[in-house]
């Protein structure tokens, strides 16, 4: 039987990025990483997947939970390390 620990493991995200994309589109984590997998192989998909990640260290900020926007700023560095074709104008 396959886990979600096997299919986060298929994916080119970190389970933390999916993470990220979960919180963002409310989504179980299966689904967000069938979606993250997916936005890293479309034209500007990896733009939109930084965007996320952006938009919840926004949200976090907005609530003044600063402890879950580094956690959410330190994944988006990694998520920018790993894959820097997600940066604006990269084309």
């Amino acid at each position: 039987m396959i886990t979600l620990d096997d299919i986060e493991d298929m994916t080119c995200l970190s389970r933390e990025e999916i993470a990220a994309i979960a919180e963002h589109e409310h989504l179980p984590d299966l689904d967000a990483a069938m979606l993250g997998e997916y936005l890293m192989h479309i034209h500007h998909g990896p733009v939109q997947v930084q965007q996320m990640i952006c938009d919840d260290i926004r949200a976090a900020l907005h609530r003044d939970d600063l402890d879950h926007a580094r956690t959410l700023f330190t994944v988006l560095r990694s998520f920018m390390a790993d894959h820097p074709e997600a940066a604006r104008g990269a084309e």
